[in-house]
C-alpha cells in the first residue's frame, strides 16, 4: 500500500447507492444518460466559443474553461462507477483511489476558483464598462485561469499526499460511489489530526475565499445597477449576470446541502445520493443554464450545425 500502511491492504470497496441487483441496470442507465448529456453539453459550449470569433471575449473564455473543468470533473467519478456496475465489482485499487481523489479535488477546486473569476469579470463589465477591455486584457485573463489551475493543483496535491502515510484497518468500505477525501480519512486507524486540520483549513480558505469574492462582486454589481436610471438599462445589465448567478447558487447550494445532509444522517446510501447533486447534477445543468438564456451561444450553435449539415449535403452529392 505504501509507506506506513499494511502491505496486505491494496484496495477499497465503493458501496455506491444500493446493493439490490434489480436496481443496478436502472442506476447504470440513469448515470450513463446524465454523463453523456453532461459531456455533450459542455463540449458544445467549448465548440461554440472556439468556432465563433465574436465569442472570443473574456466572459466566454472563462465559460469555455468552466465547461472543460465540468467535463473533467464528472469524468473523474462516473466512468469508474459505470465500470463497477458493468463488471459487478465494487473494488477500486489504493492507487486508483488516491488518483481519483487528487483529480476530484483538483477539478472541484477549479470550479470554485473559476466561478469567482467569472464574478470578477461581471463586476468589471458592469461597474467599469468603459475600461472593461483594458482591464480584462488577454494577459490578465490567461493569468487568472493559470492561477486557478496552480492553486487547484497545489491544494489537491497537498491533501492527497498527506493521505499516503495513513494506516488503514480491515474496514475498507467507502460509503459512496467514489473516493471522497473525508470518507477515506475516516477509515484510517492511524492519527488523522493533521488531515482533519488541513481539510478544515482548506475548506475555510479555498471555499470561503472565492465565495467572499463572489458576494463582494455582486454587492458592487447590485449597487451599480441600482444607479442606472432606465428600467431597460437595469434589465440589460442584470441579464448578463443571471446565468452566472444561477450557476453559483446551484454550486454552493448543492455543496452546502450535501454537507448538511451528511452531518444529519448516518445512512451511507443517503450521503451517496446527496453527493450526486454537486458531482453530477451541477455539471450537467451548467451548459443548459448558460445556453438557454444566452442568444450568442444559441446563435453560434445553430450556425455551426447549419454549416455541418451543409457540408454533409455537399459531401453526399
Amino acid at each position: 500500500m505504501g509507506p506506513g500502511n499494511d502491505p496486505l491492504i491494496s484496495e477499497f470497496l465503493l458501496l455506491g447507492f444500493s446493493e439490490e441487483p434489480a436496481l443496478q441496470p436502472l442506476t447504470f442507465g440513469l448515470f450513463l444518460s446524465m454523463y453523456l448529456v453532461t459531456v455533450l453539453g459542455n463540449l458544445l459550449i467549448i465548440l461554440a466559443v472556439s468556432s465563433e470569433s465574436h465569442l472570443h471575449t473574456p466572459m466566454y473564455f472563462f465559460l469555455s474553461n468552466l465547461s472543460l473543468v465540468d467535463f473533467c470533473f464528472i469524468s473523474t467519478t462516473v466512468p469508474k462507477m459505470l465500470a463497477n456496475i458493468q463488471t459487478q465489482s465494487k473494488v477500486i485499487t489504493y492507487e486508483g483511489c488516491i488518483t481519483q481523489m487528487y483529480f476530484f479535488l483538483l477539478f472541484g477546486g477549479l470550479d470554485d476558483f473559476l466561478l469567482a473569476v467569472m464574478a470578477y469579470d461581471r463586476y468589471v463589465a458592469i461597474c467599469h464598462p468603459l475600461h472593461y477591455m483594458v482591464i480584462m486584457n488577454p494577459r490578465l485573463c490567461g493569468l487568472l485561469v493559470l492561477m486557478s489551475w496552480i492553486m487547484g493543483a497545489l491544494n489537491s496535491l497537498l491533501q492527497s499526499l498527506i493521505v499516503l502515510p495513513l494506516s488503514f484497518c480491515t474496514d475498507l468500505e467507502i460509503p459512496n460511489y467514489f473516493c471522497e477525501l473525508k470518507e477515506v480519512v475516516q477509515l484510517a486507524c492511524s492519527d488523522t489530526f493533521l488531515n482533519n486540520m488541513v481539510m478544515y483549513f482548506v475548506s475555510v480558505l479555498l471555499g470561503g475565499g472565492p465565495l467572499t469574492g463572489i458576494i463582494y462582486s455582486y454587492s458592487k454589481i447590485v449597487s451599480s445597477i441600482c444607479r442606472i436610471p432606465s428600467a431597460q438599462g437595469k434589465y440589460k445589465a442584470f441579464s448578463t449576470c443571471v446565468s452566472h448567478l444561477s450557476v453559483v447558487t446551484l454550486f454552493y447550494g448543492t455543496s452546502i446541502g450535501v454537507y448538511l445532509s451528511s452531518a444529519a444522517t448516518q445512512s451511507s446510501h443517503s450521503s451517496a445520493a446527496a453527493s450526486v447533486m454537486y458531482t453530477v447534477v451541477t455539471p450537467m445543468l451548467n451548459p443548459f443554464i448558460y445556453s438557454l438564456r444566452n442568444k450568442d451561444i444559441k446563435r453560434a450553435l445553430k450556425r455551426f450545425f447549419g454549416m455541418a449539415c451543409a457540408k454533409g449535403t455537399i459531401i453526399s452529392r
